[in-house]
């Protein structure tokens, strides 16, 4: 039976090993994928889809014209999205830019 030492050292030899191996193993496998890509002219969008890893810009929204204003304030709404508080309960005709 081995001693703990001699165990280490082979635990240790043997990591050397793989990870030596690991990296022949992965440049031949980037020599090959090189090659083909280099034979049938690949790109990234071919091997990885379309916008892969890209960011979709959002387009901004535009900016609409404010219909409601209120007297007291000065504050405007656009008559899009939540009614402002000043606006609840009221008749918004009141309150029209004309």
């Amino acid at each position: 039976m081995a001693t703990l030492q001699e165990l280490i050292a082979q635990k240790e030899a043997l990591e050397k090993l793989i990870q030596d191996t690991r990296q022949t193993e992965l440049a031949e496998a980037i020599s090959q994928v090189k090659t083909l890509i280099a034979t049938f002219g690949l790109t990234q969008e071919d091997i990885f889809g379309a916008s892969r890893g890209a960011k979709k810009v959002k387009a901004e929204g535009s900016k609409v014209a404010a219909k409601y204003r209120d007297p007291v304030t000065g504050k405007e709404w656009s008559g899009r999205g939540l009614a402002p508080k000043w606006l609840q309960g009221r008749e918004k005709s009141e309150f029209l830019i004309k």
